[in-house]
Order: structure tokens, then sequence, then C-alpha cells
């Protein structure tokens, strides 16, 4: 009987109430601010400003809870606290890590830039083992079959034991090329093949387990900067790869062969989610593509700078600006929502927590940054807002 009796004005009062939600859901607000900020380096930076690069790493603790890993590269690698910023642990390395890293288990897998590449405790940042391989390493590697298969400074592919960081096989390129951009590819895995680009242009791959070429195609030709430095992208039988200053392609996984192309060149990693495919251009955008044809959905200009690497987010698609601000844009149609201004800018792709509302990154000044990022939500009750 209750129920019957509290039908009947329902038909009337959700009426009114659904209008009451439509009208008041444009005035929702996305608000941005830091919550903490410290520090990157162990001392202040009194030289020139390096290219902090590495994206934050999260990382359980088993005593200490949930931490945030950061590079700085200038002087190491430290763990904080991540709801409040303190420092748990650091290791110092000379001339610091401007790559990213990869976290398996307890133990951290980095290249820096002192011409070793390290597998650290994640616990406490002791170093485990380490390889020389005598050159800076900017690339961020990748952890398969066993392997730490990792592209140093001097184009060549490491393939190391996971285990021990014994030497399993090298693959090394000839560049001609006076002029690089700084950086390296990050290896992609798909189907016992690893797929990575290269400073002269082109995109190999190669078996995972041997290093031997399975196939290689010359992407890149430009006359002033051939480096294909953006992590390839595989999304089944599709391969996406960008070249500075050059294009975006889609190939055949298997092959090779050309799909499609762009028209704008790219930097780091591009991003798929539906049938989008996105990507920071060097022509000073911001880029969302059809993923089958690779035709132009929006645009977003950069103003300083170029953008990082991109990471969804509540509905939003959020990245860096080299010169700039971290941007929050609107999904689907490419609209600015919020931006956050660090000072500076950030080369830092942001590793975003959508669990607790944060997002983390480190600046062009190496700080270190956990930045609250919440949509304002209203009442139902209109006078209690």
């Amino acid at each position: 009987m209750s129920a019957l009796f509290a039908a009947s004005p329902c038909l009337v009062g959700c009426s009114q109430l659904d209008q009451w939600l439509t009208d008041h859901a444009a005035h929702r607000t996305f608000r941005v601010r830091a919550d903490w900020v410290v520090q990157g380096t162990q001392f202040v930076n009194m030289g020139f400003r390096k290219i902090n690069r590495f994206t934050p790493i999260f990382y359980t603790h088993p005593e200490k809870g949930d931490l945030i890993i950061q590079a700085n590269a200038i002087d190491g690698v430290a763990a904080y606290e991540k709801s409040s910023g303190r420092e748990i642990w650091r290791k110092s390395i000379v001339n610091g890590v401007e790559s990213s890293a990869k976290l398996v288990g307890d133990r951290l897998f980095v290249g820096a830039n002192d011409g070793y590449f390290y597998c650290l405790s994640a616990k406490d940042g002791e170093v485990i083992w380490s390889f020389a391989s005598h050159i800076e390493n900017l690339a961020e590697p990748l952890i398969v079959e066993g392997l730490v298969i990792f592209l140093s400074g001097a184009n060549t592919v490491y393939a190391l034991d996971e285990g021990t960081g014994k030497q399993v096989w090298l693959y090394a390129r000839q560049d001609a090329q006076s002029l690089s951009v700084r950086g390296g590819s990050r290896p992609a895995y798909h189907d016992g093949s690893i797929f990575l680009g290269f400073s002269d242009g082109a995109l190999v791959a190669l078996v995972a387990k041997t290093g031997t070429v399975k196939w290689e195609k010359q992407l890149n030709r430009n006359k002033r900067f051939r480096d294909l430095d953006s992590n390839p992208l595989i999304d089944g039988e599709f391969l996406y790869v960008a070249g500075f200053d050059d294009r975006l392609y889609a190939l055949r996984t298997l092959t090779g062969d050309l799909v499609w192309k762009s028209e704008r060149g790219g930097y780091g990693s591009p991003m798929i989610a539906k049938d989008r495919i996105f990507y920071a251009t060097t022509s000073e955008t911001f880029d969302c593509l059809d993923r089958t044809n690779g035709q132009l959905i929006w645009s977003f200009p950069i103003k300083e700078g170029i953008a990082t690497s991109s990471q969804i987010y509540k509905g939003l698609i959020v990245f860096g600006e080299s010169q700039g601000q971290l941007q929050f844009l609107d999904l689907e149609t490419g609209k600015k929502v919020a931006s956050f201004d660090p000072g500076r800018g950030l080369l830092s792709p942001p590793a975003v927590d959508e669990k607790s509302g944060h997002v983390f990154f480190i600046s062009g000044e190496a700080n270190v940054y956990s930045v609250s990022a919440v949509w304002d939500h209203f009442t139902l009750i209109p006078y209690l807002h």
C-alpha cells in the first residue's frame, strides 16, 4: 500500500528532479589544485636546466604503504609517501635519470645518464644489479620473456637477463645523421616480437628472444630530423608510431606495410581510446584522429613548447606542455576544461590515480607535484549549496 502511495507523486517529482539535474549539470566545475610539492633533487640545481621526462610510478611498500617513485635528470631517483610527499628513500646517480622506468614486483628497472642500466629495489633504492652501456640511456625499458630490453643513446638495443643483468643479445644500427632529437623509443611487444624506432628514421621488428631482424621499414626520410623516438603502440593487427618532424604512421603489425599516415609528426607515446588515437604533435598541437583512417577529429593548439604523452582521467585527456601548463581537455571535443601551471612547464608524462582523484608529475624545475583534480558535485537539495 505504501509503495502505491509513493509512486503517484514521483510522476511529477521525478520529472522535475530530472530537469533540475539536466539544468545544473553544465554548472559543475573541475577544480585543480596542488596538494603537495617537493623539491625532486637532493640539492638545489644551480646549473643548466635538464630534461625531466620520468613518469611517476606507483608502488605499494610492504611496510610504508602507498608510494610514488620519481627520478630527476640531475642527481638520481627517490620514493615519496603518496599522501604527503615525505621522502622515504633516495638513490643518488651522477647526472640523474631522464627516461622513464619499469616496475616489476619490488624491482625497478631504469636506464641512467651515467652510462649504466640499473635494477633497483623499490623498497629502499639499493642496487640489485647494474649493466654498463657506456653511454646515456634515454629510453624506457621493456620487460618481457625474462628479458630487460632497452635502447641506449648509441642506437644499440640491449637484451639483458632480468634476474642477473647479464647480456643476452644486442642489435646496433649506424646513423650518419649529424642532428638527432634527444630521446629514445621504448620497445613494444607482440606475439614474440619487439618493435622500436631509431634515430635514422627506421622502424625495426626483432625476435624478442634472439634479436634477429624480422623486418624493417624506412619511414622518416626528412633531411633535418629523422628520429622515430615515439613509443610504438600496438593494437592487434595495427601498429602506430610517430616520426619527429614527420608523420604519425599506421602499419600492419605482421609486415610493416603502411595503412595510413597523418599530416603531422609526433613526440612521445600515442594513445588509443575507443575509435580514436591521440598524440602530441611536433607542430604545436595535440591531435585526435580517427584510428581507422587517420582523419583529424579535433586539434588543440599548444602555445608554449610541445605536449607530453597523455593519460585518460575521468572522461578527460591529460597532458603537459614543455613550456606551459598541465592541461585537462574534454575527451570527445578537445575543449579545455581546466589547467594547472607549475611554472616553466613539464615534459614528464603525468601519472593519474582516478581512485584518489590525483595527478602526479615532475616539473621542468624538477619539483614533484601531487595535484588534486576533481569535479565539484552539486547537492540534490539546492539550499544546501
